[in-house]
């Protein structure tokens, strides 16, 4: 790639094109492995921080440990269950997102393990765009969202119904949807069922 086309990338914050080559390359390497450690390796090679959790308490322990190494003072958490999480290690968290939200604490519908992406709906953020979450964003997932490809999660979501604003998100060495968004760290608590 020519200097020029990498200070365009860096710029517009796209992904260099041996970064996508490096990518789709793993992908293709992991494509006989199993979906939960094809996606973990594609997440984490995108720029996702993956915490596996044997149970709740591992999940709790690793949250409290991410927030306080972030030095998360405020999080936004529309989820009830994941609320009492926050409650357990004595985290302010709102329902609605606010300016003093330092770190987001949601849960997503599926995880993609093609290409190691995290599909959002409005059920886990509510009306806002993924480009307004915090900086910091904790999701917390089970092993049994994980499809293989994005076909496998519509089909799934088209048989749930009412779902509604998809979306998704990744590490991709942590940009989201724009540009200004660039600083943005995705960590994954993945439970087992």
């Amino acid at each position: 790639m020519s200097l020029f086309k990498r200070i365009v990338s860096k710029l517009t914050n796209q992904p260099e094109e041996h970064d996508k080559q490096s990518l789709e390359k793993l992908g293709d390497s992991l494509k006989n492995a199993d979906l939960d450690y094809k996606f973990a390796q594609l997440f984490t090679h995108s720029g996702g921080f993956f915490n596996y959790c044997a149970d709740e308490a591992e999940a709790l322990q690793t949250l409290n440990q991410i927030l306080k190494i972030e030095g998360v003072n405020s999080v936004f958490c529309c989820d009830k269950d994941l609320q009492n999480f926050l409650n357990v290690v004595k985290i302010s968290h709102t329902p609605q997102l606010d300016a003093s939200n330092d770190a987001a604490f949601i849960t997503c519908e599926y995880l993609i393990a093609y290409d190691g992406r995290i599909m959002l709906s409005h059920n886990n953020i509510l009306h806002y765009h993924s480009s307004r979450l915090p900086s910091k964003i904790v999701v917390m997932a089970n092993v049994s969202q994980i499809v293989n490809n994005l076909n496998d999660a519509m089909g799934k979501i088209k048989r749930s119904g009412n779902i509604k604003n998809l979306t998704s998100i990744s590490g991709n060495h942590s940009k989201l949807d724009t540009a200004t968004n660039n600083n943005t760290k995705l960590f994954l608590l993945l439970l087992e069922d």
